[in-house]
């Protein structure tokens, strides 16, 4: 299954957002007309995508280590190490 043009335009986005002006929230309800955490929820499904992993891999990648820290975090408590220190 090939991802659709909506798909490509959030992964394209998720990669280049701080390069716009004003809120990520802001800009999300502008370019796709729905809320932040309809965003977060169409991008979270996206994540374990095989197609989108091929499709942007440096966005992708850095959706799943973000989780990883998440979930530890969640899990471990506020005392979890960062992995980027």
């Amino acid at each position: 299954m090939s991802l659709n043009d909506g798909e490509r335009a959030l992964l394209e986005f998720e990669g280049s957002w701080w390069t716009r002006p004003g809120t990520k929230a802001g800009a999300i309800r502008d370019r796709f007309g729905f809320s932040a955490t309809s965003y977060y929820r169409r991008l979270a499904l996206l994540v374990d995508s095989p197609d989108a992993l091929a499709e942007a891999p440096l966005v992708i990648r850095r959706l799943r280590r973000r989780r990883v820290v998440q979930r530890r975090h969640r899990f471990e408590g506020a005392a979890a190490p960062h992995p980027y220190r």
